[in-house]
Order: structure tokens, then sequence, then C-alpha cells
């Protein structure tokens, strides 16, 4: 039986043109619809390329271009009576269905094992504590930081100390070749007779007792200072550290910020071709600040730290400038005085603001704002970690205050630090 032996469908409807060209167009969208459902299979699949049931999708795609087809095909038999290449498309998407139908079973266990959005949201608690996790870790990184600081600290201490000790120990020597002459001295008067007379004299003129008796008080006076000088090394170190005091408490901001440059002392003189880098303090009347006094030290010798690496690195890395604080006009330098100018105000009844500048050659926009990053630094790798700026904006963060940077290129640079005066409870 051959396909003439039959008529085409059209026969069925009639011939009506309104029932004929309603199935035309109806097949016609079905099909094209069918065939537009793969491609964004396709799309998908080309795009999420860790989805993990791929080539069923394909396989459904598959599925679908034959059902497509199998619309077309009725569109063309209204005209055309081939029936039997119809009927063939018709089982040949009858045999993928029913593999698609079959390889759908063992998927169906898996996709239930994806996760649900109940899932979704445990696990969305759990990247919660993995963040609250990564916070602590930040925190050692930060204890990490203070104990480099700590480090820096040190050498400057060791350094300060060194210096009153060496002046001690040159001087011990002198003063006792001093009290040995003296005592050589009175042991001579002790046998002194008129024979003796002339010989005392001329020891008398030989070690020189009138300087000594001149220059004997200076020096017990220089050792009482360099006895002093360690003594208060020692007390601005636990004044800087707070070592004793975790805790929050009222706190002369001042003390801090003298010990601060008491320990920084060594980096503030001349050496080399860098000059001595003056310091000028302007201090208000402010009252005591309930503040975390370890901490806040802690950004008090950051930022005087980079003020200092700042000016230095002025003298060789940018043209010189002189910046006058208050006016900020500048004026090319024929000579470098380099300056970190500090001052303190209350700013309003519970506020208090700290501003720390340097007439250093500023920084450009870009480092500017990337001051506070962690990590950020404009040091050669492995001088700096680039933590210093960060913790000091969460220590001043964590006060419920405010750590600002104004510069500009060729202006220097200043750092606010406003703060209140009792830290609001949370």
């Amino acid at each position: 039986m051959t396909d003439s032996s039959f008529i085409p469908h059209g026969h069925c409807y009639l011939w009506k043109p309104s029932l004929v060209w309603l199935n035309i167009i109806s097949d016609s969208l079905i099909a094209l619809v069918y065939y537009s459902i793969p491609i964004a299979l396709v799309y998908f699949v080309h795009k999420r390329k860790d989805f993990p049931f791929k080539w069923i999708l394909l396989l459904f795609g598959a599925f679908i271009v034959s059902c497509g087809t199998t619309h077309l095909m009725d569109v063309w038999t209204l005209w055309h009576p081939t029936y039997w290449l119809s009927t063939f498309i018709k089982f040949i998407t009858a045999i993928i269905s029913l593999y698609t139908a079959i390889a759908l079973l063992p998927i169906i266990p898996q996709a239930l094992a994806l996760p649900s959005p109940a899932q979704l949201e445990v696990a969305n608690w759990q990247l919660k504590l993995a963040l609250k996790e990564l916070e602590n870790t930040q925190a050692q990184l930060i204890q990490t930081e203070k104990m480099f600081s700590l480090g820096q600290l040190v050498a400057g201490i060791a350094h300060e100390i060194n210096n009153p000790v060496s002046f001690i120990d040159g001087n011990i020597v002198i003063v006792n070749e001093y009290i040995r002459n003296l005592l050589n001295l009175i042991t001579l008067y002790q046998k002194c007779d008129c024979h003796l007379l002339s010989e005392i004299k001329a020891y008398t003129e030989e070690i020189d007792l009138d300087f000594i008796k001149e220059d004997f008080p200076k020096i017990l006076s220089s050792i009482k200072m360099g006895a002093d000088r360690i003594s208060n090394l020692v007390l601005s170190l636990r004044n800087f550290s707070r070592l004793d005091e975790a805790e929050k408490k009222e706190v002369d901001i001042h003390e801090g910020l003298d010990s601060t440059l008491l320990i920084l002392q060594n980096r503030l003189e001349a050496e080399g071709n860098h000059p001595e880098i003056q310091v000028i303090k302007e201090y208000g009347n402010l009252p005591k600040i309930e503040c975390y006094a370890g901490q806040l030290n802690q950004v008090f010798i950051n930022i005087i730290n980079n003020s200092i690496d700042t000016l230095k690195e002025s003298i060789i890395g940018c043209r010189l400038f002189a910046v006058d604080y208050k006016t900020t006009r500048n004026q090319e330098l024929t000579t470098y005085n380099p300056q970190i100018h500090i001052s303190t105000e209350v700013l309003d009844t519970n506020q208090v603001i700290i501003r720390i500048a340097d007439n250093g050659c500023g920084m450009p926009e870009e480092v500017k704002q990337k001051i506070f990053d962690p990590f950020f630094t404009t040091k050669p790798v492995g001088s700096a970690r680039g933590l210093g700026m960060s913790i000091s904006y969460q220590i001043i963060n964590k006060h419920g205050g405010i750590l600002k940077c104004i510069s500009t290129p060729l202006q220097g640079t200043e750092f606010t630090i406003q703060i209140p005066i009792q830290i609001k409870s949370v």
C-alpha cells in the first residue's frame, strides 16, 4: 500500500479554509515553541558547566525537537499523504521519549539530594559562622601587628636606653679616678707636716683639684639625669603599652601622645642626610577620656611612625616645599625643616579631636583612597605588612569615633582622630 492510496488530511477537514488554517497556525506555533526550548537548554548547558545533569537536558532537548517535528508533519500531511514518514517520525519520538523517561528514574534521587531552600539557609548560616571566624582571624592579625609595633618600640627603647647607660658607664670611670685622687690627697693631708706642704701643693696642681671641685658635681648631675632618663623611658613604655589595662578606663590622652613621642625619639633625631624632625605640640585643655588606652596608643604610634617615614622619604622622594601649617602657603625650600604638628582640642561637650600633621610631600588621591584598606602599603615588600592604618581605623571605629586622612600632593598630610569623651554602651 502506498501513500497514493490515501487522501490528504485536508479532506478530513472538508477543505474548509478556516479550519485548515487554524490547524496550520496551531501546529506551526507548537513546533516553533518546541524548537526554541532546546536552544535555551543548549545555552544553559554551555554557560553552566558545573551542572551535573547535562546529558539528560540534551536528551530532553532531542525529545522536544522530535515532538516539534511531528507537528510540522501534521501540517505537511494536510496536502501530502506521506503517512509512513509521519508515522516513522512519531515512532522515533516515542523511542526517545521512552528512553528519556527511563533515564530519568535514577536521576530523581540525585535531584532530590540537591539542597532545598531550607538547606541553603543552613548553608548561609554556616557561611556567617565562617565569616565570624574570619573576623576572629583578623583580630589575631591585629594582635600580630601589635606585636610587630612593639618590636619597633623595643628597638627604639634599646637605642634610647643605650645612650644614657653608655654615658653613665663612661662617667663612672672618671668619677672613680677623681675619687681615687681625692683619697690620695686626703691621705697626704693626714700625713701632713711642715716638710710635706710643697709635696701637697705639687700633687694638688697635678690632679687639678680646682677643676675636680667644679666638674665633680656636674658629673654627678649628669649621672642623675641619665638615671632619670632611663626611669622615664620605662614609665613611658608602661604608659604606652598599658598591658595592665585591657579594659576601658579614663586616661589622659596627652600622656599617651608624650609617651609615644619619647619612645620614637630616636627616629626623630638627625641621622645621616636626614635632619632632625621637629615636633610642635599644641595641647588643649582636655578632660580625661574613657578609652582602651593601649589600643589608642597603638593608633598614635602607627600615625606618627607613618609621618616620620613620609618626612624621611620626602627628602629624596619629591620636590621639597615648606608648608606653613596654618596658611598652607607653599614656598620652595632652600633648607628642609621637617615638622610634625600635634594639636588637641575639645570639639563639643562630648567629643575631642586630635590632629597629627606633617609637612611632607603628601599623597596622591588614589593612595589616599586606599590608606585604610587592609594589606595596602606603599613601602617595599617585607618592610611593612600594610595593616597599621587599617587596624587604627578599626580601633577608632570601636571607640565610636572617626579617623580621617586629609592630604594633597606637596602640601603634607593630616590625620584627624575624633572620639567621644565617654564610649557609648552598645
